[in-house]
């Protein structure tokens, strides 16, 4: 027992995946109605998962090691040949690990939930089952049935517990992610059944297999469309302003930091690794379509009245450099976005979770209704700010080094002209230069002046000891990125090195 317990052979991500959605399960079961003990409990099992999610990467997982480890098979459906194949890389240790931590801190953030809040949490240990299962899956049907697994709950989230056009968000919601699936579905039967009788789902042998130019363009626009979609990527990105705009704090703490990353890490695990020679054709495009991403965003942003689209806005903007180093086909650059989906992670879901608190405290969602606040919430206004500044890429902060190594990236890239270079980092800089105007306009209408302050009888309480834990929580890892980014780039950089040998050395 010692042995299968210290050793590989213990099917760790099996466990990983079940643990929230059966535990979960069990809040429906619990004898005490009250919201204590439901939030106590699920708090709990956050807790237990992020430990069971450490351990195995801490003492079973080898750095140097670009191959898949910790596999596990075993034949699910016989008559579809339909396998459960879990396993992890470089590429999917950082997204878990960062599932399983922002999941932790919403679960805390939603304590203010009273309605219902069995299903609440259920929901949310629901999608963090759907969403490590996605991470670690090595099967492209296994894959698809745990992209799809997270979309039901998200759906009622946004649904039940959103602002007054919840329904219109959650209904554009659904049809955008549901909608895209279908080329998701479409593409992973393709490759699937190309050139077998019996079909193959397994993520290493589509990786070794080859297809016919016009076929593999055909399944990168699929491919594409769907992860634009979740990523988001304009012009598909209209679903995502309206669902921060009503979802509860803590939903969008959720989609932020990790639903978003769902689709940077598709476009790298499927279209870049199964689809080298489609990627290399579509590569400038992407960089024009991230450009255009980056400056649109930050340029929108400042006309946005409501506070969370205005930080959604944001989001789609800091987009714009992952897709810029997927496409740039090199070693820095395809290493800063794994950096960038990691720390803009952290930063948009620290921007959502004090935009929630700000919320609970003075009921206003419109930027023109506030001002005044710093001086009666002193900790929010210092916690935000230090978050705004870490978006808007202050060095020392984890946004700062992301972007920079994918600039690193542009300008190592073996694939461009010196002159194309220089102009896409010309047009990349106008795009930071836009983002402190958004950043720091927010701020200005936000915690200057005196519209609150002079409010007659209007009281303020400043962020307690557990929105403090949140804060600093999620600040900690911004800042040690920032300091020594080697923390997340030796997770991946031989992973990196791995998948761009197919364009190089083949």
């Amino acid at each position: 027992m010692y042995l299968v317990f210290t050793t590989n052979y213990f099917p760790w991500l099996t466990i990983v995946v079940v643990l929230p959605i059966f535990f979960g399960s069990l809040l429906f079961f619990l004898p005490h109605k009250g919201n204590k003990v439901i939030r106590w409990y699920t708090t709990f099992i956050c807790f237990l998962e992020l430990l069971m999610i450490t351990y195995p990467f801490c003492y079973h997982f080898e750095l140097d090691d670009p191959l898949i480890q910790l596999t596990e098979d075993y034949k699910w459906i016989h008559f579809l040949n339909f396998y459960w194949r879990l396993g992890i890389d470089g590429l999917s240790i950082g997204p878990i690990l960062l599932t399983g931590f922002i999941t932790t801190l919403a679960t805390l953030a939603a304590w203010p939930v009273t309605q219902n809040s069995r299903l609440f949490h259920f929901l949310m240990l629901t999608m963090y089952s759907g969403q490590i299962g996605s991470f670690s899956s090595r099967d492209l049907l296994l894959f698809f049935l745990m992209w799809e697994f997270e979309l039901i709950p998200v759906y009622l989230l946004l649904s039940m517990w959103g602002g007054k056009k919840r329904l219109y968000s959650a209904t554009k919601f659904i049809l955008y992610t549901a909608g895209s699936s279908i080329f998701l579905l479409m593409g992973v039967l393709g490759i699937g059944l190309y050139g077998s009788n019996e079909p193959t789902f397994n993520f290493e042998t589509s990786a070794n297999q080859s297809y016919p130019i016009a076929l593999e363009i055909i399944f990168y626009i699929g491919f594409l469309i769907v992860f634009a979609v979740k990523s988001p990527i304009i012009p598909l990105h209209t679903w995502l302003p309206d669902t921060h705009g009503e979802a509860h704090y803590s939903t969008c703490m959720l989609l932020a930091g990790i639903l978003l990353k769902m689709g940077a890490y598709g476009l790298v695990r499927i279209n870049m690794e199964l689809l080298p020679y489609a990627h290399s054709l579509f590569s400038p495009w992407l960089i024009i379509v991230g450009i255009i991403q980056i400056i649109y965003a930050a340029s929108t942003s400042p006309g946005q009245r409501n506070l969370k689209k205005r930080i959604a806005y944001s989001s789609v903007s800091h987009m714009g450099f992952i897709i810029i180093g997927i496409g740039s086909i090199s070693d820095a650059g395809l290493n800063g976005s794994i950096l960038q989906i990691i720390s803009h992670g952290f930063i948009g879901t620290g921007l959502f979770f004090l935009a929630g608190t700000g919320y609970d405290r003075i009921r206003l969602v419109y930027l023109d209704d506030m001002g005044g606040m710093a001086i009666p919430i002193p900790k929010i206004f210092t916690t935000f700010s230090i978050f705004s500044m870490a978006s808007l890429a202050l060095p020392g902060m984890s946004g700062f080094v992301a972007e920079l190594i994918v600039f690193f990236g542009i300008i190592t890239s073996q694939k461009y002209l010196l002159m194309t270079k220089i102009l896409i980092l010309f047009v990349m800089a106008i795009g930071m230069i836009l983002t402190p105007i958004y950043l720091l306009s927010m701020l200005r209408q936000m915690f200057y002046g005196y519209k609150l302050f002079n409010v007659q009888n209007f009281s303020f309480f400043d962020s307690g000891p557990r929105e403090l834990f949140v804060s600093i929580s999620i600040l900690l890892p911004i800042i040690g990125i920032g300091i020594y980014p080697d923390f997340v780039l030796s997770l991946s950089v031989d992973k990196v090195e791995a998948i761009l040998a197919n364009y190089f050395y083949r």
